[in-house]
């Protein structure tokens, strides 16, 4: 199985420094800048006819059979367009019947736009459109505000579901279901019934620090709970897709593995709710880089799931 490739979707430097520095530094770190690294696109087959490509952002997963092709997620438009261009080598260019998105963050939604005319529909949780939107329409505002150029488009799906969604592809049933809140308040798996495979989207992280989103609903007490009764609706047998991994080990994970990642998260409320005790403030806090005991896997601590934790045990007082 093939390492993960993928990255973040990153911001540019140049709007922090702008702030400390003005706007003639901010020119210079950009003209300085290096190159974003090329994407890597690879294509790394499951079972069944399922698989899973890696480029830069989440992990796309897609099936193709003799009756149509399936893809979760779209990372990046510069990655989404090489995606679609493997897919349609690999089905003789069918185009793709329908595309799901696990939820509504960019590096998961943003090469929608590629699969325009390419895709038939777009799927995804009611709730992620949503919040979609808002995060679409706050961009458009701040731009505009400040006078800059208006973000890229973005393209909504067409469909959309509540709770479950699901359709068959040849003798392929493909499932989606909400569990939420966890790392949204918009988040799906979408299930491979015949392959026994899931899409996990960002409800799993391999072996890495997760992103968070408060501010678009997440509950890591609740995300705790959805991986228990994810794990608890599945088998040994099924494989599971990450959002994301540590580059040192692959997306792919296995049924035990959900709750490694769910231990993980007990042990950040509890390491973040023993310095709130402490008296630690917000800032420190936000300053840990521990190891936590039992998941060495994950290195140092981040700055990437600290607030949600810190705000989410201090509104409990």
């Amino acid at each position: 199985m093939s390492l993960s490739r993928r990255a973040f979707l990153t911001v540019s430097a140049a709007t922090p420094i702008a702030v400390a520095f003005g706007k003639s530094a901010a020119l210079r770190a950009w003209q300085q800048a290096p190159a974003p690294a090329p994407i890597n696109g690879v294509f790394t087959p499951i079972r069944k006819d399922v698989g899973y490509f890696t480029g830069r952002g989440g992990t796309i997963g897609y099936l193709i059979n003799k009756d149509g092709v399936l893809v979760v997620d779209s990372q990046s438009i510069d990655a989404a367009k090489i995606c679609i261009a493997g897919l349609q080598e690999r089905s003789s260019n069918r185009g793709v019947d329908v595309l799901i998105n696990t939820h509504h963050h960019s590096d998961h939604t943003g090469g929608n736009p590629a699969f325009k005319g390419i895709a038939k529909h777009i799927v995804a949780q009611a709730h992620a459109v949503e919040l979609q939107k808002q995060v679409y329409d706050a961009a458009v505002k701040t731009a505009a505000d400040k006078g800059g150029n208006p973000p890229v488009e973005i393209l909504l799906a067409d469909r959309t579901f509540t709770d479950s969604w699901s359709e068959k592809v040849g003798k392929e049933k493909i499932t989606a279901k909400t569990y939420t809140p966890a790392h949204t308040s918009g988040d799906a798996i979408v299930f491979f019934n015949d392959a026994n495979v899931v899409h996990m989207g960002d409800l799993m992280w391999n072996r890495t620090h997760p992103v968070i989103d408060r501010p678009a609903g997440a509950s890591i007490t609740n995300w705790i709970k959805m991986l228990e009764q994810i794990h608890k609706a599945h088998t040994n047998d099924t494989v599971f897709i990450s959002g994301h991994a540590n580059p040192l080990f692959t997306p792919i994970v296995k049924r035990e593995d959900l709750l490694n990642f769910r231990d993980y998260l007990t042990s950040l409320m509890a390491f973040v709710g023993g310095l709130v005790k402490e008296g630690k403030t917000r800032d420190e806090v936000l300053a840990r880089r521990d190891v936590l005991k039992g998941f060495e896997d994950y290195g140092p601590l981040v700055a990437r799931p600290l607030p949600a934790a810190y705000d989410e045990i201090t509104a409990k007082k």
